[in-house]
This record gives C-alpha cells, structure tokens and sequence, in this order.
C-alpha cells in the first residue's frame, strides 16, 4: 500500500468548488474548495484539504473533527463561549456537536479528519 504526500500543502493546486456553507452571516457568502484524500482503512471518516475565503458562517457540523490550520487566520465563537483566534500552525481538536461562528478574516486552508458517527 502507498502512502500518499501532498508537498507544501498551504499552496497545492487542484481544489475543486464545493459552493458555500449552508447558514452563511455575510452577504455574499464565503466560498468553500476542498480535496478529499482516500485513505483506505479509515471506513466512513473522510480526511482531505478545505480551504474558505473571508465571511463569517455557522459551523453545524454534528461530527467530531480534527484540523490543522495551514494558512489565514480566523476567529471561532463556540456557541456561548469566548472567541478564539486562531491561525497558521493551529491544531484543533472539535468535539462532536460543536456548534458556533466562523469568521474568517484571511483565506484559510486547513487539513482536516472528520470522525463518522
């Protein structure tokens, strides 16, 4: 089996349109591209690159997920908690049902792994 290796994934090309989030904040609505990476052996988890252009939405993801933020910056607003900065070099761990508020303040592209339920 190989492995697969995107090099300096903050600029590989070939995204592909994924349109915009469902509950967006700001008119008009940021734009969402991605690359999904199969990963044979992980099931019904999906793993890939996403990258959103400047807006604000909510996040209604009902999965956990894991991301590593690549390049822009943002800040998350969980629902009834504080904002959180976050930017290139990030990790971040999203419980199950996190809900909140995305604005995103520069181009962001992260690499991410969703948990199925």
């Amino acid at each position: 089996m190989s492995i697969t290796i995107l090099q300096n994934t903050a600029t590989v090309n070939g995204l592909q349109t994924q349109g915009g989030p469902a509950r967006p904040i700001t008119q008009p609505p940021c734009a969402f591209s991605g690359l999904d990476i199969d990963l044979p052996g992980v099931g019904s988890h999906q793993t890939g690159i996403w990258e959103c252009t400047p807006g604000r939405f909510e996040r209604q993801l009902p999965n956990a997920e894991v991301m590593h933020i690549v390049s822009g910056a943002c800040t998350f607003t969980p629902t009834g908690g504080e904002p959180q900065h976050i930017q290139a070099g990030d990790t971040l761990f999203f419980p199950a049902h996190t809900t909140g508020e995305w604005h995103i303040t520069q181009t962001l592209r992260k690499v991410f792994f969703i948990v199925a339920q």
